[in-house]
């Protein structure tokens, strides 16, 4: 099976390392000459992909993909993989398996209250909003195409490199307080397991939350990374108080508990990291928060 990528960042790095032995061929897209060359160093086929303009050879790659991983968020509310190649993608004879990645923040704010995949969509934001759309289109491609779209909105991302740890470490983390707020998170390496259980049983037009079971606010994240490594926690601040800059400041709007039983029951995963402490404790075990940090090929985007 062929795999082609378009964004080979973080997460969808952290993907293609885990489960590169399961794949003949992947190829995919960065936005950067040294990123390309990184990735290539790495063993993987990468090519040039940035606002709509790529290389000569992408069309060629994808036309010879069995199945496609997209990971680029749309760019000034517009999703430039569809405006590029929505039509080779549609005709493509060879494509059976096409995942879009998405975020939870699709829902906009429940109160606290929880949702699942059957919610609809109410996002308070222009960012989520692009993403609406843009789900709709992926949902629509494949309703029209050979190949079975899939959707997975993913909660809040972790891992090596990006974690509470080396944030306390730091001095960078913050705690900031604001009643009855939940925040939603996966580890990287759930978010690849879900991925391929979706390749191995793909069901088509599905959409997926990606997120571990327990939704938490977001200074106990900081209080128990800081518990693990034997500090004293950053003093609390007030919402109200914070200063934020506005990207930082939107996700508060967004408050909210997701249900991932989807991926339990329909692909059979099973988490390996059920809760941010887990999470937390192993990421310590490798070393996080002690100058140490895993490499993967997104990692170097």
């Amino acid at each position: 099976m062929k795999l082609f990528v378009f964004g080979l960042g973080y997460t969808a790095g952290h993907f293609v390392e885990a489960y590169r032995d399961h794949f003949a061929e992947i190829c995919g897209t960065v936005r950067s000459a040294e990123k390309q060359e990184a990735l290539r160093a790495a063993g993987f086929q990468a090519h040039r992909f940035d606002a709509g303009r790529g290389d000569d050879g992408i069309a060629d790659e994808l036309a010879r993909s069995d199945a496609l991983l997209v990971s680029v968020p749309p760019v000034a509310g517009s999703d430039i993989v569809l405006e590029t190649f929505s039509d080779l993608i549609t005709s493509s004879s060879r494509l059976r398996w096409v995942g879009y990645l998405s975020t939870v923040g699709v829902y906009g704010d429940a109160g606290g209250g929880w949702v699942n995949e059957d919610t609809p969509p109410d996002p308070v934001n222009d960012r989520s909003r692009s993403r609406v759309i843009a789900e709709r289109r992926w949902l629509d491609l494949g309703r029209t195409s050979h190949c079975s779209t899939h959707l997975f909105r993913l909660g809040g991302i972790y891992g090596p490199g990006r974690n509470a740890l080396p944030r306390v470490v730091q001095g960078d983390a913050r705690r900031i307080i604001k009643p009855g707020q939940f925040f939603n998170r996966i580890h990287v390496a759930d978010v690849a397991q879900v991925l391929m259980s979706s390749i191995r049983s793909p069901s088509r037009n599905t959409i997926y939350n990606v997120v571990d079971d327990e939704p938490a606010p977001p200074q106990d994240v900081i209080t128990y990374a800081a518990k693990l490594l034997g500090r004293a926690p950053p003093p609390e601040e007030a919402f109200a108080d914070a200063n934020l800059g506005a990207m930082a400041k939107s996700f508060y709007g967004d408050n909210k508990r997701v249900l991932n039983t989807r991926i339990k029951r329909d692909l059979g995963v099973v988490l390996q990291f059920p809760t941010y402490r887990h999470g937390l404790e192993a990421l310590l075990a490798a070393g996080e928060g002690a100058g140490h940090s895993a490499t993967t090929p997104g990692s170097a985007s």
